[in-house]
């Protein structure tokens, strides 16, 4: 291991060995809540707030406690951050006091000037773009039910939907880090960004995956070992759900669409979820959903995440115990 300051801003920002590393430790979490305590003292990690956030909140907040830390928690509305101050300005401040720094907000380009005048690592919570932490979770979710983390690789899941959304982006980005078949269902104009597709393809490539991206859900969901699906909506354009829902309902996922994955397909939703639009409460409800270890999955998922970032910054691996 050497030392290097490492950020967790976008889903490639791991390798495929890496990304491994850091799922096996958060089955480790999974058995031992307490497996490891990085932050023993206590130390600080700032957790900050632009978005309204219930799993990963709590996820944090517990998960850096449980670490041995103090979750200073603080939302856009009390904050500096919240009135115009610079994000370097900031970043500058918290460094010095916090080890390490997670923030979600709006912009991709807000976590990369905090991650460029930061001496501590920084992970992106969720933006506009990525929501590495979520995918880090599921795909711990699928290791738990489906044969461990070594054979994520050999893994087919599909995410039908907006798939110009964060949501999306991560799955194409991570599932290639994972050397998974990936594919990505959503209507025209709902399609991701022909940058993150070529990123997917290209570490696809490398790592033994494969990348699909089209408008048909049922060629996407084909055979797959796990469906996604992510709401309609994002934050803050609820107003305009019944406009913005019209060109997705051919993308719900209810028990025909299921039924074209494999027999026993998970199931998984990021969640909040609203039962009769992207999914059907047969489904989300039902015997192949695992949305409830999936949430979990965030506190093991994340814990493993900054244990893993502080054994790379303290060059001391015995942090990661038996998956060093």
């Amino acid at each position: 291991m050497t030392h290097q300051l490492r950020h967790m801003l976008r889903d490639d920002d791991i390798t495929h060995e890496e990304q491994k590393q850091i799922l096996k430790l958060g089955m480790k979490f999974r058995e031992n809540r307490f497996y490891s305590q990085p932050f023993a003292g206590p130390q600080a990690v700032a957790v900050l707030f632009d978005k309204n956030s219930t799993r990963t909140r709590s996820s944090f907040s517990i998960g850096v406690a449980e670490l041995g830390g103090y979750p200073l928690v603080i939302d856009k509305s009390s904050s500096q951050l919240g009135r115009g101050e610079p994000v370097a300005d900031t970043a500058r401040v918290l460094t010095r006091m916090a080890y390490t720094i997670v923030w979600r907000t709006y912009g991709q380009d807000r976590v990369e000037e905090m991650a460029k005048y930061s001496t501590v690592p920084v992970i992106n919570a969720l933006t506009d773009d990525f929501h590495p932490c979520q995918v880090l979770a599921d795909f711990l979710t699928i290791a738990q039910f489906r044969g461990g983390v070594d054979e994520l690789h050999n893994k087919t899941i599909a995410y039908v939907g907006d798939a110009a959304n964060n949501m999306s982006n991560s799955y194409l980005l991570a599932g290639a880090v994972a050397g998974m078949d990936v594919r990505v269902a959503g209507p025209q104009g709902f399609l991701p960004r022909k940058d993150i597709v070529d990123d997917a393809k290209r570490i696809a490539e490398q790592n033994g995956g494969s990348i699909l991206v089209t408008t048909d859900p049922r060629e996407a969901v084909d055979g797959a070992d796990c469906v996604f699906t992510d709401t309609w909506v994002s934050m803050g354009e609820e107003a305009e759900y019944a406009i913005r829902s019209k060109p997705f309902w051919d993308y719900q996922v209810n028990d025909k669409l299921m039924s074209y994955a494999k027999p026993d397909a998970l199931f998984q939703h990021c969640l909040p979820a609203y039962r009769g639009k992207e999914v059907t409460p047969s489904v989300i409800d039902g015997p192949q959903s695992v949305v409830w270890d999936e949430a979990e999955n965030r506190l093991h998922a994340q814990k493993a995440l900054m244990t893993w970032l502080i054994a790379w910054q303290r060059e001391d691996p015995s942090l990661l115990g038996e998956c060093a």
